[in-house]
């Protein structure tokens, strides 16, 4: 019999390439709410906890709301936005975290899925510091760009309506709804400096951590990632075309992540990670979370 699942904001960017990822997958059958009874909380209620998974592909508040209605202790949820990232009660959707993590998505009743940026920001930083490579009090930056997909449906509006826009820096505030779980996951003592910015192309990240001398060794970061990242499938280093790291408006979507380490003379380094913000950002790791959860191999449908 295959899983029952509901996708509790399946219009949505997210939720659409979740399905994408699920089509022709016999091991899931998907619950389906019409327009109408979207809109029904009683029916809402019922679909919630009717499926063996929910994918909660909400606003924080919402999935918030959605996540309080589950009442069938049966029913074990992914929640793709940042409500519940670092809740008690919920585990951290990145596998690739430690060596532990893998084993506590599959075993876990509520999962929160990591956000874009922060999945590149840990992947860089996270095996550093618990490897010892990294002062957990290093004075960390973070320069990121992303496509305007990553901000819904108002943002690509946006961009799609005014060509003119380049470029848009944001968070200016220095307080990124992002910034717990990237401290917290990475067990930093103090929030990095976080810079990320839109571009106008449709999906796609790249995200930094400029290193200066004297703290870390390039060679053993290089070892440390190497090691850490051996075997994977989703994870890999890569290769930068022609001494550039390039955003392209015409690529598929993807859902690995490359790390890339850039070396500098007197020590100075830079790391870098690039990844599809609607990809290992957003529906592709739900979906290899739910790999995870149900037993199935963890880069079923994955576009790697």
């Amino acid at each position: 019999m295959p899983f029952s699942l509901f996708i509790d904001g399946a219009a949505g960017t997210t939720g659409l390439e979740i399905a994408e990822r699920l089509a022709g997958r016999s091991e899931f059958a998907l619950l389906h709410l019409d327009d109408i009874d979207r809109k029904d909380a009683a029916k809402r209620r019922d679909a919630l906890n009717a499926a063996d998974f929910v994918i909660l592909c909400l606003p924080d508040d919402a999935a918030r709301e959605a996540a309080a209605m589950v009442s069938n202790p049966t029913t074990r949820i992914i929640d793709a936005s940042s409500a519940h990232r670092v809740a008690a009660g919920w585990t951290y959707g990145f596998p690739e975290l430690s060596a532990a993590q893998r084993e506590a998505i599959a075993n876990a009743p509520r999962v929160s899925n990591p956000g874009c940026y922060p999945t590149g920001f840990l992947a860089l930083v996270a095996p550093l510091v618990a490897a010892g490579l990294l002062d957990s009090a290093a004075p960390l930056t973070c320069n990121a760009v992303s496509g305007y997909s990553g901000g819904g449906k108002a943002l690509i509006a946006r961009f799609r309506a005014d060509p003119a826009l380049g470029f848009r820096s944001y968070a200016l505030g220095l307080d990124h709804k992002h910034l717990p779980e990237m401290q917290v996951y990475a067990q930093l003592r103090q929030p990095p400096v976080f810079a990320p910015a839109v571009v106008p192309v449709l999906r796609g990240m790249i995200v930094e951590i400029p290193l200066v001398a004297g703290l870390a060794d390039a060679d053993a970061v290089r070892a440390c990632l190497t090691g850490h990242y051996a075997g994977s499938a989703v994870i890999v280093q890569g290769s930068a075309e022609n001494g550039e790291l390039l955003l392209r408006d015409d690529v598929p979507g993807w859902d690995g992540l490359e790390w890339f380490l850039f070396c500098g003379a007197g020590g100075q380094m830079r790391l870098a990670a690039r990844l599809d913000n609607l990809g290992k950002g957003a529906s592709g790791a739900c979906v290899q979370n739910l790999n995870l959860m149900a037993g199935l191999p963890e880069t079923a449908g994955l576009r790697l």
